[in-house]
């Protein structure tokens, strides 16, 4: 059967539709389960699929369902039972603290996404992406790679994608939006700012939705009101919560100034300082360098993983394993802007307040109605 006609016998009718009720997520380069306890926490079932031990040593004393491998050896077939598609590709070579190849090789991936599009022959341009500078680069191809197989060779689109990245990712973003739209979904695509959803901490992150079929899709409305450095937190718009703050979700009785070294190249002046009635800065790999200190200028405990996860959002109890915890932190998805994005996505209501308290606790298992003992993580060998 040709890809044309395999294209064509999707059964549209139980494709579309203005909601999706997941059946199960694949998760690519799924890191130590952001986007995973997110999904939980909505009451769907994920699967994660992670090259980093250290991550897969986390997920799976979270009791999250992982496969240990490159996400460039597998694809749709493996997984028949996920029929949403969710990923956050490396960045380090999109991002100012990376090497930035990612940045320079930007025309190059958008013109690997047209021959994609276009159904070259798939070996030749596996070979091309060797030649890129960095083989990271190409990573962030992987999605479109899995959406393409999933309508030509098993003729089972996703009903839904969500993807996410540095801002640097969008113009990527935005022709995989335009190729989806070709291929039958609703698509959109736009920077997002986490403190505007009630994570206590600045960070902007790329983000593209898609469903399948003619239907309205939106990124999810603002919650909360944006950060700006000297205004107050009551300013704004009023119809918006105030953003959150270190102190809000971090059990210390005293207030306290973090001093960041990070990006300053030792120069004291560059120092970021955020005091605790702030939102944190953008949480990365190097956030135990940060100093902090108390109101009378005191050093005090620098943060420890179950705080940095906080700021992340994810759970008090997270169980934290394997080596570079700071860097798996630093790496997440926040849960929480997970869980309005996956909303989003899926064509539901914002999530609650009562649905977004379920990330204070994560507990022995991943959902609150599911018992541990009958989860079957898993540990497939590259």
């Amino acid at each position: 059967m040709s890809k044309r006609r395999r294209r064509c016998s999707v059964d549209l009718e139980t494709m579309t539709g203005d909601h999706v009720q997941p059946a199960k997520i694949v998760d690519l380069f799924a890191g130590p389960g952001g986007m995973d306890v997110a999904a939980e926490k909505l009451g769907v079932p994920t699967v994660g699929i992670e090259w980093d031990a250290s991550a897969c040593t986390t997920r799976r004393a979270a009791t999250l369902e992982t496969v240990e491998g490159d996400v460039r050896k597998y694809g749709p077939a493996d997984f028949p039972e996920a029929d949403v598609l969710a990923g956050g590709p490396p960045c380090q070579t999109f991002t100012v603290a990376g090497s930035g190849v990612g940045r320079r090789d930007l025309d190059v991936v958008l013109e690997f996404v047209k021959r994609m599009v276009a159904r070259e022959d798939r070996s030749e341009i596996a070979q091309d992406l060797m030649k890129l500078d960095d083989e990271r680069t190409g990573l962030v191809l992987e999605p479109l790679r899995w959406a393409l197989e999933a309508i030509d060779e098993l003729g089972k689109p996703y009903r839904a994608i969500v993807l996410e990245q540095v801002p640097a990712v969008l113009p990527v973003w935005e022709a995989y939006a335009e190729a989806l739209r070709g291929e039958g979904y609703s698509a959109v695509c736009g920077v997002l700012r986490t403190e505007s959803y009630g994570v206590p901490q600045t960070r902007k992150r790329a983000v593209l939705l898609a469903r399948w079929g003619d239907v309205e899709i939106s990124l999810p409305s603002e919650t909360h009101r944006s950060y700006r450095k000297g205004i107050p937190r009551e300013a704004g718009e009023q119809t918006l919560a105030p953003w959150r703050t270190m102190g809000d979700v971090l059990d210390r009785d005293y207030a306290f100034e973090v001093i960041s070294n990070y990006g300053t190249g030792g120069d004291p002046k560059a120092r970021g300082r955020r005091r605790s009635s702030e939102p944190s800065a953008t949480v990365t790999g190097k956030i135990s360098r940060n100093r902090v200190v108390d109101s009378a200028g005191n050093d005090r405990e620098r943060f420890e993983p179950q705080e940095a996860g906080r700021l992340q959002t994810f759970p008090k109890d997270y169980p934290w394993r394997g080596r570079d915890v700071g860097q798996q932190i630093g790496n997440a998805v926040p849960p929480r802007l997970g869980m309005h994005i996956l909303s989003a996505a899926f064509g539901w209501p914002a999530p609650t307040d009562e649905m977004l308290e379920k990330l204070d606790h994560w507990g022995l298992f991943s959902a609150d109605e599911v018992d541990a003992s009958e989860r079957d993580p898993i540990a497939v060998p590259v």
